[in-house]
Order: structure tokens, then sequence, then C-alpha cells
């Protein structure tokens, strides 16, 4: 089985502890999101293959990371985006962001961390052209450190443009979804740009932009990659595909994160509806217990 921490909150950043006296403890417990009965996911060693490390932050976790990595190999998807404040209202500087991705580039290898750049957003402020510039500017910083950068253009969940309407009201700014030429000319041009810089493209379970344009060598990605975490522990992984939506190219694993729990406040973020109830549930958290929330 491989693990997933967490696509729902950002676990490094903000429930490191949590997780490791998890590990210390053999195992966890996981709301259903869907509803229904909690599930016990062990993390005994001889149950896990690897771990899938979701992030915009790995510094509290940091110094634990050769603890992990005697359970299982770990892989950290990363993002980075650089976008404005109005969006993304308390991540870590992009300079310390790179900084980490070459800490872990250094102590774990190339192999060992996935840039992402997603989603995609599109507002007055940040255009194509202001996307294009920023990502260039990440992709010359990145260069030699990791191997592939993921794609996506966000979805307009019913609560995102909940949340994204709120703030256009708040900071002044208007957000919009593009016509789907509009999308895959932008993701063709980040994608050369991260080959001219070594970084293989890939997009996230969007095909509807994989089509005739501009992006030929733009791949599908697969975010929980047992592939790449086989390279990373140096042995074989058999995992079969377990998409959970159109495109969608990840193997099968078990996620242990909670949604309404990542108090980065990213106003586009499809895993918070709002960011009071996010920082509560934060507050709240008590890492000695065997489900990140109840």
């Amino acid at each position: 089985m491989i693990v997933s921490a967490s696509y729902r909150t950002d676990i490094p950043a903000f429930y490191a502890p949590w997780l490791l006296r998890r590990l210390e403890a053999g195992s966890c417990r996981v709301a259903n999101p869907y509803g229904g009965a909690a599930y016990e996911v062990s993390l005994a060693p001889e149950a896990v293959d690897g771990f899938v490390l979701w992030t915009r932050n790995m510094r509290p976790l940091m110094p634990d990371l050769d603890r992990l990595r005697r359970i299982a190999p770990f892989v950290v998807q990363f993002t980075v985006t650089g976008y404005p404040r109005a969006l993304e209202h308390s991540v870590i500087a992009v300079e310390e962001a790179v900084a980490q991705l070459r800490e872990l580039r250094r102590r774990f290898g190339q192999r060992a961390a996935v840039w992402r750049y997603d989603p995609i957003v599109f507002t007055g402020e940040l255009d194509a052209g202001a996307h294009v510039a920023g990502f260039a500017a990440l992709a010359r910083a990145l260069q030699g450190t990791v191997d592939e950068v993921v794609l996506s253009v966000m979805h307009p969940y019913r609560k995102t443009r909940r949340n994204l309407d709120r703030a256009a009201t708040r900071h002044g700014f208007a957000w919009r979804d593009p016509p789907i030429d509009e999308k895959r000319q932008l993701v063709g041009e980040l994608a050369a740009l991260a080959r001219e810089h070594g970084i293989a493209p890939t997009l996230c379970s969007q095909p509807e932009l994989l089509g005739p344009g501009p992006a030929p060598e733009l791949g599908e990605a697969r975010c929980i990659d047992a592939e790449r975490l086989a390279d990373v522990g140096q042995r074989p992984i058999a995992a079969r595909i377990a998409g959970n939506r159109p495109g969608c190219r990840c193997a099968r694993s078990r996620d242990i994160g909670a949604y309404e729990t990542c108090p980065h406040g990213c106003v586009y973020c499809y895993a918070v509806g709002n960011r009071d109830r996010a920082v509560a549930h934060y507050r709240n958290h008590d890492p000695d217990a065997a489900m990140l929330r109840p």
C-alpha cells in the first residue's frame, strides 16, 4: 500500500507531530469523507510500500525525513506558484520553497521531489503573460533540482467559486475561467519552458488539454507514482493504476488526511470551503489523537 499524506490537507506543514506519533503507533484512523464509518490505515513498515507527501512547506517535517525513510521510501509533491497574497494568504516565500527543494535534492536525490505549478488561476493581474514570466523564473531556479513539474488548470468547483468571489470582493480583483483553447495555449507555453530547463512537464487529470495543440510532449501526471517511489527506494513496487477521475494515472493509495484542516488560506483550494473553519480545526487539533480530525 502507498500512503498519501495528504491531498486533503498539508500534513508536513501543519501536522508533522501527529504523523510522527502515528508512525510510532503503527496506524492511524481516517474519517470517511463520503460518509460512513471511519477506518484504520496501517503505518507499519511491512504494510507500507511508500509515502507521497503533499505540501507547500516541508520545513516542520524535514528533520525527521530519515526516520520516515527507514519505514518506506517517500516522494514529495511540492507546490510552488508564487501567486499574489490575495490568492495565497500565508504560504512560505518562493525563495524558501526553492531552498527546501534544493535541500531535498541534496539529501535524497533528484527523484525525491516533484514541483507542482497548480492550479493555474486566471485573474486580471495573473494573466497568461504573468504566468509565463513567473513560471520561467521558477523553472530557472529549479533547473537541476527537480526532473518533473505537474501542471493543472483550476477547476471552478462551487466552493472554489464562492471563495474566489469573496477574495475578489475583498481585494479588488476579477477572476475568470477561460475557454479551453486559451488554457491549452498557456499549458503548452509552460510545458515548452519546462523542457528548456530540463524539467519534464506533465498534466494532472485534464485530458481535454492534451488534444491538438502546442504541447505534444506533455505527458499525463502520476501524482501517486509507484515507479518514482521504486526508483527512490531502489526496490520494485507493484501497484495498479486506480485514478479517481478521468485522466488520473495515479497508483492505488490510501489518503490519511482530512478536508477542512489546512490553514494556508489559498482561496482556489478544493479542500477547504471555509478558512475560518479550517483554522479552528487546526487550533483544536490533538497531535496524540488517532485521527487527524474527528
